[in-house]
């Protein structure tokens, strides 16, 4: 008798088991449970693409800085927005460019024939 009434216990709290866990499954796969989770999903996945943008902004600004170091170009405290300054000129230019110099050709048409 001990034996039937400890299989019947068993067989019960298996069945109570399985039911509250097919429940369970059944509650997720509900429209408004779906929508919950793929609400829950995006606004994820919004941070973590927020995350990469500002990493990659942080490294844009360290190999700008980089860049700037490398090719001798100076922040200018005076510029209030903090924009980098290029260097003056090197050299003059060899060729003026000089429109009163240059002849105009007319063109004949008959010329070629």
């Amino acid at each position: 008798m001990f034996r039937r009434a400890f299989w019947f216990t068993a067989g019960a709290a298996a069945g109570v088991w399985a039911t509250t866990k097919v429940n369970r499954q059944l509650k997720k796969l509900t429209p408004e449970s779906l929508a919950a989770q793929a609400a829950d999903k995006a606004v994820e996945a919004g941070h973590r693409l927020k995350d990469f943008a500002l990493d990659v902004k942080a490294g844009m600004t360290q190999r700008e800085d980089e860049l700037n170091d490398v090719l001798g170009l100076r922040q200018d405290p005076d510029r209030p927005d903090n924009v980098t300054a290029l260097p003056g000129p090197r050299r003059t230019r060899a060729i003026q460019n000089d429109t009163t110099t240059h002849t105009k050709f007319s063109y004949d048409r008959n010329e070629d024939h």
